[in-house]
C-alpha cells in the first residue's frame, strides 16, 4: 500500500512538472508571438516612413524640375523682350535715318527751285 501510495504521488507530481512545463511553454510562445507582432509593427513603420520620404524626394525633385522649367520659360521670355527692344530700337534708327535722307532731299529740291 505504502508503495503503491509513492507512486500515485510521483505521477502527481510529474503531471505537476508537466502542467508547469506547459504553462512555461504557453506564456513563452505569447511572449515570442508578442515580440514577433511588435517586431511586425515597427517593421511596418519603417516601411511607411521610407515611402513616406521616398515621395517627400520625389516631391522635391519635381518642384526642383518645376522651378528649372519655370526659370527657363522666364529666361526665354526675357530673351524675347530683349530681342524686341533691340528691334525696336534698330527700327526707330532706320526710322531716323530715313526722315533725315528725306528732308535732305526736300531740302536740295528747294535749293534747285530756288535757283
Amino acid at each position: 500500500m505504502a508503495a503503491s501510495r509513492k507512486k500515485v504521488s510521483r505521477k502527481k507530481a510529474k503531471r505537476k512538472v508537466a502542467k508547469k512545463r506547459k504553462v512555461v511553454r504557453k506564456t513563452r510562445k505569447k511572449a515570442k508571438r508578442k515580440v514577433k507582432k511588435k517586431a511586425k509593427k515597427k517593421a511596418k513603420k519603417k516601411a511607411k516612413r521610407k515611402v513616406k520620404k521616398k515621395a517627400k524626394r520625389k516631391a522635391k525633385k519635381k518642384a526642383k524640375k518645376k522651378a528649372k522649367k519655370k526659370a527657363k520659360r522666364k529666361a526665354k521670355k526675357k530673351a524675347k523682350r530683349k530681342v524686341k527692344k533691340k528691334a525696336k530700337k534698330k527700327a526707330k534708327k532706320k526710322a531716323k535715318k530715313k526722315a533725315k535722307k528725306k528732308a535732305k532731299r526736300k531740302a536740295k529740291k528747294k535749293a534747285s527751285r530756288r535757283r
